[in-house]
């Protein structure tokens, strides 16, 4: 997994630099795909139940899943990138919204909340802890910030296939139990936030999620390795700085 976990954040570090105004969504795909070939690795999202792009590449209102188009991108728009690869039989699955050229205040500071929830879920993956300590942990700073967590979409197991149990809510689901963390398991958690409310639907080819009142949305994700101590992020391609 740790493999893999770095080649994801490899790519998605190197797709996020490539992103500029005046580029197509189809090319930023191309050039995903590119950079996953480069890596001996392939995309785990290709025909996964038969969707048609190596990443899920999805602008301002559109929440996750969205495929790569003639769609040109503009100074001030943000994209979601998606980047999920097969590398030695294992998955690495991460996420990050980045500006294009730059951003309003309001779309920083709706990246800024979302990737800050992201961090505080993960601060829970700890042996012992629950399922629902993630979710409680991402979904109080989130709403304590004016946004809402999007429901019909979470975070999820994540090894040999894309997605395993348990499922890994952004939310508190109201359940009297939830799964219990142990060393040696590895999800993917990503937060999905909405600036406006959270409900969403889904577009006509049956894929791109967009937010139902057509406020922006930002997803943040990284895949995590419950460890006997502090929680290992398996995506991170670099180094962060202090």
């Amino acid at each position: 997994m740790r493999p893999a976990g770095y080649v994801a954040g490899k790519v998605l570090d190197e797709v996020a630099d490539f992103i500029k105004p005046g580029l197509t969504t189809r090319q930023v795909d191309f050039f995903a795909a590119e950079r996953i070939k480069q890596y001996q690795a392939k995309s785990a999202f290709l025909g996964y139940r038969k969707f048609p792009a190596h990443t899920c590449l999805s602008v301002n209102d559109e929440v996750v899943h969205g495929i790569g188009s003639d769609r040109e991108l503009k100074f001030g728009d943000i994209v979601s990138v998606d980047v999920g690869v097969m590398y030695q039989g294992f998955i690495g699955d991460t996420a990050r919204t980045v500006a294009v050229g730059g951003c309003g205040v309001a779309a920083q500071r709706l990246l800024d909340v979302t990737e800050q929830s992201l961090f505080l879920g993960i601060a829970q993956a700890k042996p012992g802890n629950r399922v629902l300590d993630i979710s409680i942990a991402v979904q109080q700073y989130v709403e304590q910030h004016g946004f809402n967590v999007v429901r019909e979409f979470v975070g999820h197991g994540v090894g040999r296939s894309m997605h395993e149990e348990p499922q890994v809510p952004n939310f508190d689901e109201g359940k009297k139990s939830s799964p219990k963390l142990k060393t040696g398991m590895t999800i993917a958690i990503e937060p999905m936030v909405n600036a406006g409310g959270a409900a969403v639907k889904i577009l006509k080819d049956g894929w791109t999620v967009v937010t139902k009142d057509g406020s922006l949305s930002a997803h943040f994700e990284h895949t995590v390795l419950i460890t006997d101590g502090e929680p290992e992020i398996l995506t991170w391609a670099k180094v962060p700085s202090a």
